[in-house]
């Protein structure tokens, strides 16, 4: 993981993405903790903020409004030192990012915690094919620069304590 010694920030911004369930908000929580970094939880954002285009039935979620999210967001990102934690990344201007984490879970132990969210099948399924095709890591790759995506293993609570350890030491690092 190298470091953007090319920005203008004094602190690095990170987005940490993967499928629903693969311990997004639980890293990016801790690593907030760790860091006194900025923990920015889209999907919490989306709600409190009303930047959604309605709500989808099929999926049961918001339609979020990606341009809505993007200018509420602008300011933040400028002065570094945000987590971002979010299933989808390709949105999001390339230049907000020194590091874009995907965390990848083995897919019984997601579709174990996916059931005990009580997500319908259909949802379920859709996520499970999701971290099968490594649909989350292919849309970070094409979207930002290859040397700034890394993906992670995140099965069990070890897994989760060793990324925010590597994570932390990375941040202390740039």
């Amino acid at each position: 993981m190298a470091a953007n010694d090319n920005s203008k920030r004094k602190k690095p911004n990170i987005l940490i993405t993967g499928t629903p369930g693969t311990g997004k908000t639980t890293t990016s929580s801790a690593l907030a903790d760790a860091t006194q970094f900025r923990h920015i939880n889209i999907g919490d954002l989306v709600k409190e903020k009303n930047l959604h285009d309605g709500w989808d039935d099929d999926l049961d979620c918001y339609v979020i409004n990606e341009d809505l999210v993007c200018d509420e967001l602008e300011d933040l990102m400028e002065g570094g030192g945000n987590i971002v934690d979010y299933h989808g990344c390709d949105f999001f201007p390339e230049r907000w990012f020194d590091l874009v984490i995907v965390l990848q879970t083995e897919n019984s132990v997601l579709y174990d915690r996916l059931h005990n969210r009580g997500y319908s099948e259909t949802k379920l399924k859709n996520n499970i094919e999701c971290e099968i095709f490594q649909v989350l890591l292919e849309e970070a790759k094409e979207s930002y620069s290859e040397n700034i995506v890394m993906a992670l293993k995140s099965d069990t609570i070890d897994d989760i304590s060793r990324n925010v350890a590597t994570l932390t030491d990375w941040i202390r690092a740039w």
